[in-house]
């Protein structure tokens, strides 16, 4: 990052000195494993360019840096959290809790979840009902709910490889996870006709209660051995298929991105995942990225609004940007946020 040749604007914004107290050394960032390569990036080139010390990043899963950002305000919590899903109301609640009254929302681009396997192994084209189809605890065959007891990925769908099925896929504290539950599980238990029987057979007091527990079924996964949740990063997954030739795991398409020479990605709907396919909107498992700020730190913590700025500016998050060569597709609406974080706009309640 040293060599990064920054604009006369960020210069100017380099320029601006530390003058508020010294709370701590360092900003304190924590969070999703999908938004950390790129908060490092940022927080290297931040520590290289402007008179602040590099901020300390971190990962953990975007729900465990939520819960961290929404602890208290003070110098002994973090400044930011970083999540590849939206803040949950329960996470505003907790904060409100805790005297965390404003919190800043920032979108900075967009990523997608891509299933990929061994550099060496068979192309896999998959659709979100046979994601289901392999991972489901409870599927329909013929007009019923069982058990899954399909063995091989051609079980499930006979122009997939005969390949025993076993996935790793995200842990529950991930944000990952929630988009790969929403666009994959719910979509693939809808489009196999199981979440039709789930709402059959379900016993909730009104319609909304038993939506509810038609899709908490359509999330359940398989406990045989068949699907893996890993809590750690990207980097265990790609251990676990390393160690596992006939494995498949889900990644975020950057980390896939630079790793190429030992996966190969598989196709959703006849769709491969790129930041192309991702910006058109044809890639249908992508989602946005996101850190939340802790206003109230703002001219308290040295450095972090410019640090924020600095983030979402042009040279960083735009299309010509490290990030976007690092595998982010940029926001089109970017200038959006990079106003509202220049006017510490906190984030509306949620709809």
């Amino acid at each position: 990052m040293s060599a990064m040749k920054l604009t006369a604007s960020v210069i100017a914004i380099a320029a601006v000195s530390a003058t508020a107290a010294m709370a701590r050394d360092n900003l304190q960032v924590a969070g999703s494993s999908t938004v950390l390569p790129y908060a490092t990036i940022v927080a290297e080139a931040f520590g290289e360019n402007f008179d602040f010390p590099t901020p300390v990043v971190e990962g953990g899963g975007s729900g465990a840096g939520r819960k961290k950002l929404c602890e208290g305000v003070g110098e002994n919590t973090i400044d930011i959290a970083n999540s590849s899903s939206r803040i949950k109301q329960s996470d505003i609640d907790l904060c409100k809790t805790n005297g965390v009254e404003e919190i800043m929302e920032v979108r900075f681009g967009y990523d997608g979840i891509v299933f990929a396997s061994d550099i060496a192994g068979p192309d896999f084209a998959l659709t979100p009902a046979d994601v289901f189809g392999a991972l489901g605890a409870t599927v329909a065959k013929d007009g019923a709910l069982v058990a899954n007891a399909a063995k091989t990925w051609a079980d499930v769908n006979a122009t997939l490889p005969a390949q025993d099925i076993l996935a790793f896929i995200p842990g529950t504290k991930h944000g990952t996870r929630e988009v790969f539950d929403v666009k994959l599980l719910e979509e693939g238990c809808k489009a196999t006709g199981a979440y039709d029987l789930f709402l059959a057979a379900s016993t909730g007091a009104d319609d909304d209660a038993k939506k509810e527990e038609a899709v908490d079924n359509c999330l359940k996964v398989r406990t045989d051995g068949a699907s893996v949740d890993i809590d750690g990063d990207y980097t265990e997954t790609l251990s676990r298929i390393a160690a596992n030739k006939n494995a498949v795991g889900v990644f975020g398409l950057s980390f896939y991105q630079n790793n190429t020479d030992k996966l190969k990605v598989a196709t959703i709907d006849g769709i491969v995942p790129t930041t192309e396919t991702i910006a058109a909107g044809d890639y249908p498992v992508s989602r946005p990225l996101f850190f939340y700020v802790k206003k109230a730190h703002i001219g308290v913590i040295p450095g972090l609004k410019e640090y924020i700025e600095f983030f979402v500016s042009d040279d960083m998050a735009g299309p010509d940007g490290p990030l976007a060569a690092y595998g982010l597709v940029s926001d089109p609406e970017l200038a959006a946020t990079q106003a509202a974080v220049a006017a510490e706009t906190p984030m509306a309640p949620l709809k």
